[in-house]
């Protein structure tokens, strides 16, 4: 039952996300949770620094989640966010307590063009 409510917390999370729903968005997360952007190195501390931070995000933004998986304490989703019509690959890495979490990292990639070498064994990905 536990891996069920935490993804249906997961589910809304990412819904109020795509929405800018920041009050909803962000009770998810534990009161001192900490969330970390390796790539940038920077390291938020405290919900409300949190979504204090993503509030004053001047950029659109829109979220599809591709997939969300995990159990126990450790849960992953993988994202498109686009920003001003940008998309960007994201994998956000939760670590929860309960149905909080108390632990974010997030890691962000840029599209690229396919490789010619490899053309004959993929598909395209939608």
């Amino acid at each position: 039952m536990y891996d069920d409510d935490v993804r249906v917390a997961l589910e809304r999370h990412w819904a109020a996300s795509d929405a800018n729903d920041f009050a909803t968005e962000h009770e998810i997360y534990r009161q001192d949770a900490i969330l970390e952007y390796p790539q940038s190195g920077e390291r938020i501390r405290g919900r409300h620094n949190i979504q204090a931070s993503r509030t004053a995000q001047p950029n659109s933004k829109r979220f599809t989640v591709r997939r969300i998986q995990g159990g126990g304490g450790l849960w992953i989703s993988e994202l498109i966010l686009t920003y001003d019509a940008q998309p960007y690959y994201v994998v956000s890495i939760m670590e929860f307590e309960g149905t909080e979490v108390v632990r974010e990292t997030q890691y962000f990639g840029d599209p690229f063009e396919p490789g010619p070498s490899r053309a004959q064994w993929v598909e395209p990905i939608a």
